[in-house]
């Protein structure tokens, strides 16, 4: 059975460099597996009009401040870039990193920044996936070593070559999201690893779902990593504490709506709810820590929350 892994999603908004910087080092020096944060050009939970930095350049930020945790963007967002920019902005973090670049993708959803920053959006979500299904060719051809080509009716490309390689001779591509009929089968057909959350009972439904789509595709599902987003972690050493710390972290981060049945408590209370995840299969857990990053929850899920899931 594999080990279980967590990973930390630093949230990039109502937050400054310094202060994600040192969540990157935290999360390093904890030995969490990954470190991620969003691809928005606005804040996506609470008030929209507040800061967020760029997700690549801080994951090229975080390469240059880690040594071990594998890092990524938790999602890319497709329509941001052409792929094979995507692929090639994957492959040069890969070098700055040492090989430890994951090119995490998916459809895009935020329309709001798209219509202020000029992208195209298309015409709904089925377009957008349409567009990501055509996509992930180009980026997985590139970082394999191919030089695809690619004449759609939303992207071009021409023998495209990507060098140098990366370093690691597999990049991983994730691809997140849990749409039944199509994201999970782009995931069968092309990921080495998928996100999916909503909760237990919902990650059970999508893991059904994805099985029977890498057997329409012919794919061994073993070949993917699963992952799933816990939601927000806080952990105290009583639930109302903790509870304290989780509403105060919502309210800075643009006054938003406190978000239910998330991981907040003891870590005997956090761990109890996690467990059911690993029956499932998903045992990479990734842990949300809006602004400011609270080292205490990063802490003690790390050393007190992961070794009484590994022993379950």
């Amino acid at each position: 059975m594999s080990e279980v892994r967590i990973g930390a999603l630093c949230w990039n908004q109502y937050t400054d460099w310094p202060s994600l910087r040192e969540a990157g080092v935290l999360a390093d020096r904890l030995g969490y597996h990954s470190l991620w944060t969003w691809d928005h050009l606005y804040p996506i939970v609470g008030s929209s009009r507040g800061p967020i930095l760029e997700g690549w350049l801080l994951l090229a930020g975080w390469a240059t401040t880690t040594e071990h945790v594998r890092i990524g963007l938790m999602v890319g967002a497709n329509t941001f870039r052409e792929p094979a920019l995507t692929a090639k902005l994957a492959t040069t973090l890969d070098h700055i990193s040492g090989g430890r670049a994951v090119l995490g993708i998916g459809a895009a959803w935020f329309g709001e920044e798209h219509v202020a920053y000029g992208l195209d959006f298309g015409d709904g979500f089925p377009e957008r996936l349409r567009w990501l299904g055509e996509a992930l060719p180009v980026m997985r051809g590139m970082l394999r070593g191919e030089e695809p080509t690619a004449a759609g009716p939303r992207y071009r490309a021409t023998a495209v070559r990507n060098d140098p390689p990366p370093v690691q001779a597999r990049l991983p591509i994730l691809i997140g999201g849990g749409g039944e009929q199509v994201t999970l089968k782009l995931v069968a057909k092309y990921a080495d690893a998928n996100n999916v959350g909503g909760g237990v009972e919902t990650v059970r439904r999508k893991e059904e779902i994805l099985l029977r789509h890498c057997e329409s595709v012919g794919r061994d599902p073993s070949e993917i990593e699963r992952t799933t987003g816990i939601g927000t972690v806080f952990i105290r050493d009583s639930e109302a504490e903790a509870r304290r710390a989780f509403e105060a972290a919502f309210a800075r981060n643009g006054g938003a709506p406190h978000w239910k049945d998330q991981p907040v408590g003891t870590p005997e209370q956090v761990a109890e709810m996690l467990a059911p995840y690993l029956s499932i299969g998903y045992r990479h857990l990734i842990a949300g820590f809006p602004s400011p990053h609270d080292e205490e929850s990063m802490t003690r899920l790390a050393t007190e929350v992961l070794p009484v899931l590994q022993r379950a």
